[in-house]
């Protein structure tokens, strides 16, 4: 896969402004007899560029006249935006889709898109072809900035449309957002992947790397910094790769100090960082920039090197612990979190053993873990020796009681001493409560009113557990 970078030019996207107001005149019309405006519903399955992609799908929605609605019973125009990193992502998406017959049936003039990453799959786009004929329109991750003029033709042409290009990668700018948050924003600042893990699809879903330029992104969060957000999250598949295709010297440190020159009160997280390209010049700015939280995720997926090496990871273990033993003694008090992968394809219980001692070593704040799944066309997919279920599931029991156990002690530590904290709502799990964050992301739930959602606040740690602690807000 060898695909090329198009620039989309600031023309392009003005054509595109140019379809948002024909369908917005379109349904000015359609709707006026009703008495409401269309309404748009926008799912969303995956990572935070998946969250952040469909921001920007309910921008240009608004732009084209639609109201958001959360209930797809209510909606007009129906967009499922598609993760295809794990299988169970994936059935999901296609189950629910399947259960939006019924309202087609009821609401002949709905709309029914499928975008993302699974449809960029060839076989789940004729899986969809063929067996979701009530779907009007699927395309492609590179293909989101053409979503209005799809939307238009699908009226004109009363028939199905399929926009896929496998040939090139896209960058864009200027397109409009509807942010879920008034005070945190997702920032993309680049797309794609050139690492080729053995069991991973991004590169093949996603496209080749590509960054923004460094003005448009700081222009970005200046603009927001200015409306009063307090937290930003700059997202890439690989952060630590930002710039190498820009032919500068300018990389994701240096992004990273110049967003941090940025007026405001804010914090800036970043994820994901790849440990073959984390370097000690982006640690040295983490521990020198105050407005860079002490949080560093970083993706070890297996503790023994030869299954590293079989995963493609080109790095192993020993590198692996002498950059986050770097980190730690560079970053006062920095919190490690990482993804896991058990039950990776040769894998053997020793080897599994070599993961576990990984995670004791390090004394992770938290591990994101997930039982593998063949992704069909990846080499690890095809691979001889894969894992029965039954041997996952056990590893992954075992994982979790490790990682548990320590995660519980490390909350422990909390408990007497006073955090900051961003307060983001009401807690799910415990509607009397509310919400935050501390810059190690670590979860906390206090007293309080809707007053102090979307602001910092200092927390006396009262109570810890594994997955969260308890506080009372001192200021």
């Amino acid at each position: 896969m060898d695909n090329k970078t198009i620039n989309i030019s600031q023309e392009q996207i003005e054509q595109q402004y140019a379809f948002m107001r024909l369908v917005k005149e379109r349904n000015n019309v359609f709707y006026a007899e009703n008495g409401r405006l269309p309404r748009v519903h926008v799912l969303t399955f995956g990572c935070q560029q998946n969250e952040a992609d469909s921001e920007y799908l309910a921008g240009m929605s608004v732009e084209m006249g639609y109201e958001k609605t959360e209930n797809a019973e209510d909606a007009d125009l129906i967009v499922v935006n598609t993760c295809a990193v794990r299988e169970h992502a994936e059935l999901r998406a296609l189950s629910i889709t399947g259960q939006f017959k019924h309202l087609k049936k009821a609401n002949k003039n709905l709309k029914i898109g499928i975008c993302g990453c699974m449809v960029t799959q060839e076989h789940r786009k004729d899986d969809i072809k063929n067996k979701y004929p009530y779907v009007d329109f699927l395309f492609g991750t590179n293909m989101l900035w053409k979503f209005p003029e799809i939307l238009n033709e699908s009226f004109d042409r009363k028939k199905r449309l399929f926009y896929f290009d496998h040939e090139s990668s896209n960058i864009w700018e200027g397109l409009p957002v509807k942010r879920e948050s008034d005070f945190k924003a997702w920032i993309s600042v680049m797309y794609g992947c050139n690492n080729f893990c053995s069991y991973c699809v991004v590169p093949y879903v996603r496209g080749r790397e590509r960054s923004r330029q460094p003005s448009e992104i700081i222009s970005q969060i200046k603009d927001l910094a200015k409306k009063g957000y307090k937290e930003f999250t700059l997202l890439g598949q690989n952060v630590n790769s930002y710039g190498k295709d820009l032919n500068t010297d300018y990389d994701f440190s240096d992004l990273l100090t110049d967003i941090c020159k940025i007026e405001g009160d804010f914090w800036v997280r970043f994820m994901t960082s790849h440990p073959k390209d984390a370097s000690k010049k982006l640690i040295d700015t983490m521990a020198r920039e105050e407005k860079i939280v002490k949080h560093l995720h970083l993706p070890f997926q297996a503790g023994n090197d030869r299954v590293l090496k079989v995963m493609n990871r080109k790095y192993d273990s020993k590198g692996y612990f002498e950059l986050v033993s770097y980190a730690k003694e560079k970053i006062h008090n920095v919190g490690l979190t990482s993804d896991v992968i058990v039950g990776f394809p040769t894998e053997t219980d020793e080897e599994f053993e070599d993961t576990l001692e990984m995670l004791r070593k390090v004394e992770f704040d938290s591990v994101y873990s997930f039982i593998y799944s063949p992704r069909k066309d990846t080499p690890a997919a095809a691979m001889e020796g894969q894992i029965p279920d039954e041997v996952k599931k056990k590893r992954f029991t075992k994982l979790l009681e490790v990682q548990n156990g320590i995660t519980k002690d490390l909350n422990s530590e909390y408990v007497g001493k006073t955090i900051k904290i961003l307060v983001e709502g009401k807690s799910k799990s415990d509607t009397d409560k509310y919400t935050g964050r501390n810059e190690k992301n670590r979860i906390v739930h206090i007293d309080g009113d809707d007053s102090v959602i979307g602001k910092f606040v200092h927390v006396r740690i009262d109570k810890a557990d594994t997955f969260a602690m308890y506080g009372t807000v001192i200021n």
